[in-house]
């Protein structure tokens, strides 16, 4: 008798352990299963990653919104006291005489440095002084329109000339800055060939063009 048919019988059965132990006797699916399971976990963790990003970066963000509240609250009433100065300055360097010598002079240089030196300290505490060049836009949010006039330089609606100026602290306005703003149809205009043209009207800005 044949010792053939036991042998292969011995080989198959070994195979067949073989086989188990490495899952290819296995169906597909039962093959794929733990994958999925996997892949869902991941997917799972990976949500959860990016809620947490999201709600960090809000934190964040609620934290220097707060900060900057708490620090406007502690200087916005001082801030307030010390642009009564800033203006007595500006009015007293609007008024010296630009051609002055000596000690005038010397007294136009005090007032320029003393100036200068206040802007900076309110540059560094967050104060920003707001004065707008004329032919820029209107800003309503920094502005405040005081009249309205024609324009032969500037366009409808731009900042003629500041009258006041204004300042805002960590982005908020303290104080408007007090603006004259050009008519609508205001601009370069075509020379009429044939003159005429009366004088420019000014009137009060009501705020609603």
């Amino acid at each position: 008798m044949s010792d053939k048919p036991q042998n292969d019988e011995l080989n198959g059965m070994e195979e067949a352990e073989l086989n188990a132990e490495h899952g290819l006797d296995a169906e597909p699916s039962d093959n794929l299963a733990p994958l999925d399971a996997v892949i869902a976990e991941r997917d799972e963790w990976k949500d959860r990653a990016l809620r947490v990003a999201a709600e960090m970066e809000n934190l964040k963000r609620r934290s220097e919104a707060q900060q900057n509240d708490a620090r406007a609250y502690a200087i916005q009433r001082f801030a307030k006291d010390l642009l009564g100065v800033a203006d007595n300055l500006e009015r007293a360097l609007m008024a010296a005489p630009k051609d002055a010598e000596g000690a005038t002079a010397g007294l136009v240089t005090g007032l320029e440095m003393t100036q200068k030196a206040l802007l900076q300290a309110f540059e560094t505490n967050g104060l920003k002084r707001v004065a707008p060049e004329a032919g820029e836009a209107f800003n309503p949010h920094l502005h405040q329109a005081m009249i309205e006039q024609p324009s032969d330089t500037v366009p409808g609606g731009a900042v003629v000339q500041t009258m006041q100026s204004g300042f805002e602290l960590f982005g908020r306005t303290i104080r408007p800055a007090m603006v004259v703003v050009a008519a609508k149809g205001s601009g370069a205009q075509p020379s009429n060939p044939y003159g005429g043209g009366g004088e420019p009207q000014t009137h009060a800005f009501d705020g609603k063009a």
